[in-house]
């Protein structure tokens, strides 16, 4: 095919991408409902495909091993304040990796905040569908609820995740052999900042700052109190000395799927 023919074709592989619009998730053990389509732009996916003929992400080589790394992670997003988050990074220069949940990149109006994720240069977990504890479901069910929240981002930003977080932490053999089908690894934390539960800014920040070379920082980007503490967690580990890392960062190289991981 000619070079010029390339952004063409695309337009008419995406032409026809659909997807929902469903509520905000509540943590729950219920099945996943069909979606209800909603149009996605062919042209503005388009040019996010052929933006990614180099790769995704935009690679950047850390030694790990010899520098102070650390890796903040975020879930539950997107929400309503993973915007301004995302202009604080961007202003600090800063990279992080969200583990998303479908419901909630559904929510998102066509895909704005998860494609400016992307092209910000962060890394896009899987963090399933509709949040619910991975290890107790059957395994039909533990297959929808990665694959429709994959199928989503692929579809919106031309993306494949490699890495996910299982909700609550819930991993089994079961889990581990159907991330390992599905090409994901597993990544948990080592370091918990509980932020879901003491809403303080400056708590958050407080905890956050214990982090430790190597360590996976656990994050969530739908509370106002945790973007609050941002500044502060990266003005504390920036003094100390740290490299604001992804995950695959971290570790210099994709996480091999199906393995967990908590810290480098």
């Amino acid at each position: 095919m000619r070079v010029w023919a390339l952004p063409l074709a695309l337009v008419a592989l995406v032409s026809c991408v659909t997807q929902s619009v469903p509520r905000r998730p509540q943590p729950s053990r219920a099945p996943v409902a069909p979606p209800r389509p909603v149009a996605v732009d062919p042209v503005v996916l388009a040019k996010r495909l052929l933006s990614m003929q180099h790769g995704w992400p935009r690679s950047r080589k850390f030694d790990c091993s010899r520098l102070k790394c650390v890796a903040l992670t975020f879930d539950d997003g997107p929400g309503e304040h993973t915007w301004r988050l995302l202009d604080l990074l961007r202003s600090r220069d800063v990279r992080a990796t969200f583990f998303v949940i479908g419901q909630m990149v559904a929510a998102d109006k066509g895909g704005r905040v998860v494609r400016r994720i992307v092209e910000d240069g962060h890394e896009l977990g899987n963090h399933s569908w509709s949040h619910p504890p991975l290890a107790e479901l059957p395994p039909e069910a533990l297959k929808r609820e990665l694959r429709h929240t994959a199928d989503l981002v692929w579809k919106l930003t031309g993306v494949r995740m490699r890495v996910m977080r299982p909700p609550y932490g819930s991993t089994d053999d079961q889990v581990e052999a159907e991330t390992r089908r599905e090409g994901l690894a597993q990544i948990l934390w080592s370091l918990d900042t509980l932020d879901w539960r003491d809403r303080v800014a400056a708590t958050v920040a407080k905890r956050a700052g214990r982090a430790e070379p190597g360590s996976i920082v656990l994050l969530h980007d739908i509370h106002r109190s945790t973007v609050d503490a941002m500044p502060a967690v990266l003005d504390t580990l920036g003094k100390k000395g740290y490299t604001f890392v992804t995950v695959s960062e971290l570790y210099g190289r994709t996480p091999a799927p199906g393995r967990t991981y908590t810290a480098r």
